[in-house]
């Protein structure tokens, strides 16, 4: 099995993909930026244009009661105006978050990229890789506390970033302390409901639950708790956690005990890449996140 970076690379490579990094000033994001550059692995915008008209109509669009004065302010924010850039095609992707909170990379691309059709929660994913295997993990680092309908909406969008960067089909876990009803309590019958959503708005998806986490990865057990057919239990790839406390959690005890390479948050659900970086985030960091993102473009 391969290193998902290493294809990645070689997928984007050449391409001459647009990577705006709105935190051009900080010294990883232009270590960063060069190393990209010399890989030939993206073209780095580390400045964003100022505010074209093309950008000012797309803000007043999304926010009805703003005016085009005030839309030309927020539009000079960096942030902003690099969401902004992807929006309206003069850039494939952005990333930013070294010197910005995850919250406030969302606010920009909340209000400039926007979301894919039928998501209407922004979430987040990890890739955790070890040499023999890959998984995606989510939401790791958005949604605090998600409801049911939220957690659908992470569901659809982990098994769409999957497809995209795993090389294989997603089989989406829905993660609980209970297996198929072993357990009775409202986060249980969340996970549930929130499968019952999934579901219905992507019937051809395999996504199956509510599974324990040795159910979702081990055919042995899986053939011990599902008495069921099921084409996710004990083969899953994707995993996602009925909220922040045990899907952070879990990630980090994963990257540290379990010795998996952890790449991300990857942001997911706008209708063009973006992304967010950990405050603390490495040169490493920055630009396996990049070849990541820019591999989905």
């Amino acid at each position: 099995m391969g290193n998902i970076i290493d294809e990645a690379k070689a997928k984007i490579r050449n391409r001459n993909l647009r990577l705006v990094l709105p935190e051009g000033d900080d010294p990883r994001v232009q270590c960063a930026a060069e190393i990209l550059r010399r890989e030939n692995l993206a073209c780095p915008v580390l400045k964003s244009a100022g505010p074209s008209q093309e950008a000012i109509d797309l803000v007043l669009r999304r926010r009805d009661k703003m005016n085009a004065a005030t839309a030309a302010r927020l539009l000079n924010k960096p942030l902003f105006a690099a969401g902004a850039m992807v929006a309206t095609g003069a850039a494939d992707a952005m990333l930013a978050g070294v010197a910005n909170s995850t919250a406030r990379v969302i606010e920009a691309a909340m209000m400039t990229i926007g979301l894919s059709p039928g998501i209407n929660t922004p979430s987040s994913f990890f890739l955790m890789q070890w040499p023999d295997k890959k998984l995606v993990f989510a939401d790791c680092a958005v949604n605090i506390q998600p409801n049911a309908d939220q957690l659908a909406d992470i569901a659809i969008s982990a098994a769409a970033s999957a497809a995209k960067i795993l090389g294989d089909d997603p089989r989406v876990a829905m993660l609980s302390f209970s297996t198929k009803g072993s357990g009775v309590h409202a986060d249980a019958e969340k996970v549930r409901a929130a499968l019952a959503t999934a579901r219905l708005r992507a019937p051809h998806l395999m996504i199956d639950g509510e599974l324990q986490g040795d159910a979702a990865l081990s055919m042995v057990v899986a053939a011990l708790k599902v008495k069921e057919q099921s084409d996710v239990a004990g083969k899953a790839n994707v995993l996602v956690f009925p909220d922040l406390d045990a899907g952070n959690i879990a990630y980090k005890l994963t990257q540290y005990l379990a010795g998996a390479q952890a790449i991300g948050p990857i942001l997911q659900g706008f209708a063009k890449p973006v992304s967010d970086l950990s405050r603390g985030a490495s040169v490493e960091d920055i630009v396996n996140t990049a070849v990541l993102l820019l591999s989905t473009v």
